[in-house]
């Protein structure tokens, strides 16, 4: 059994009770909030380990309820919403989700988000070395290298592939990526992203043109899967 506590915060009964069967089928301790007011109410009185999201809330607009949370709360949200447009996307991700769905969601599929976070969250300090495939990623001598030895990167394509392990599983935004790595006046220039991602999977991806580890967020950013 999963000691994890998960609090749903959604304004649409079907969804609270999927979510709910769902995710106590498979473990989880389940609380459910049905507005922006009552979910932060019980994040702030007992809180969770996790947090699901809904934007659409009748009372608080989601994207305060993420905002007000992230004053404090530091642990896992994941956003559930009909709202899939990239603005809404990125502003959630920019404000401090971990993640994004969008409904219609696959259960498996937020489970498995779910089980990343998770995982994530508990670690607070990452082993320094890291598998990506046949590959291990030396986060204190800062190389990676693979069974026909090191494989040379340069000083940006280094922090750029740290930076997305270090934050594995979750979505980070072309504007997050670009301020981290270049700099905040680089946060438009999004063909540099572009290039060197091309770059990186040519290194660490068996196949780079159907990437399984480096993976893009069509018009929001990437994501590094390990796993």
């Amino acid at each position: 059994m999963n000691e994890a506590v998960i609090l749903v915060i959604d304004d649409e009964p079907g969804i609270r009770k999927l979510l709910e069967i769902t995710l106590e089928s498979n473990g989880f301790r389940v609380e459910l909030a049905a507005t922006g007011k009552e979910g932060l109410l019980r994040a702030a009185n007992h809180p969770p380990d996790l947090i699901l999201l809904d934007i659409g809330l009748p009372d608080v607009n989601g994207h305060e309820v993420l905002q007000q949370l992230r004053g404090w709360y530091t642990k896992p949200v994941i956003i559930l919403s009909v709202q899939n447009t990239e603005q809404d996307i990125v502003k959630a991700l920019d404000t401090g989700a971990n993640d994004y769905l969008c409904k219609p969601f696959r259960s498996g599929e937020l489970l498995a988000r779910i089980r990343t976070a998770l995982r994530n969250s508990a670690e607070p300090q990452r082993t320094p070395l890291v598998q990506i495939g046949a590959l291990t990623l030396d986060l204190a001598a800062r190389v990676l290298s693979g069974p026909e030895g090191t494989v040379k990167l340069t000083s940006t394509e280094y922090e750029l592939l740290s930076l997305m392990v270090k934050n594995e599983g979750r979505v980070l935004t072309h504007t997050y990526l670009l301020q981290q790595v270049w700099g905040p006046g680089y946060t438009e220039q999004t063909q540099y992203l572009r290039v060197f991602v091309t770059q990186l999977r040519k290194k660490i991806e068996p196949d780079p043109a159907h990437p399984k580890f480096l993976l893009t967020e069509s018009g929001v950013g990437y994501r590094i899967r390990l796993d």
